[in-house]
């Protein structure tokens, strides 16, 4: 195994959903020695997935991920590859994809290379902007064409609500009662982190 990333070193990311307007990004603290592998859980957490489909980070033309049965074989071990070993350039993007039917694609950026802050716990999100869009809404066209229907259920109180507005209203009542917790304008940092902080990190035995 490579040497991690020096002790104590924290990289602050930027992660940016492209296609979409307004922008959906994060800006995430993380350890350094975080493998790629745990990079993929903490994304899922900070932009709200449910890491149901395939994933791949794109990073100087080699793919990294977590092999699932059926899916894409990777050459490099996702949970013994640490981000902070690639030696990332400040500002050099990369990519992480996740559900290759909708194709949402992540550019991510290293802002910033931070000590450590022993009153933090990490990873962490500092920043955001709006909710990402929900699983299997069909990518970013998709997705934007439909947005002001996103927020119209968001707002409303129930399903009658909406026929009250829209001639047809492609949502039955299961899809309603999901979707009625959602609004696209929305980010909660604080939800976010709750989540993040009960994140398991992989001991170094298991990796």
């Amino acid at each position: 195994m490579e040497p991690s990333a020096p002790p104590g070193e924290v990289l602050q990311l930027r992660a940016v959903l492209r296609g979409i307007s307004p922008l959906i990004w994060r800006r995430l603290l993380v350890h350094g020695d975080t493998s790629i592998a745990h990079l993929h859980h903490i994304l899922q957490v900070a932009f709200g997935w449910e890491d149901m489909h395939l994933h791949r980070f794109e990073i100087r033309g080699r793919a990294y991920g977590i092999p699932l049965v059926g899916g894409i074989w990777f050459s490099t071990d996702a949970h013994r590859t640490r981000i902070g070993q690639l030696k990332l350039r400040r500002l050099e993007r990369f990519t992480y994809e996740y559900d290759f039917g909708d194709g949402w694609v992540h550019d991510l950026r290293i802002e910033d290379t931070l000590p450590l802050n022993p009153k933090w716990n990490y990873p962490v999100c500092t920043e955001g902007q709006c909710a990402a869009p929900p699983e299997d809404s069909g990518g970013p066209q998709a997705f934007m064409a439909h947005r002001s229907t996103y927020a119209l259920i968001g707002e409303s109180d129930s399903l009658q609500d909406i026929e009250d507005f829209l001639d047809e209203v492609m949502v039955d009542e299961e899809e309603w009662d999901i979707l009625r917790k959602y609004h696209p304008d929305r980010f909660d940092r604080q939800a976010v982190n709750r989540r993040l902080a009960a994140l398991r990190v992989p001991t170094q035995q298991e990796v």
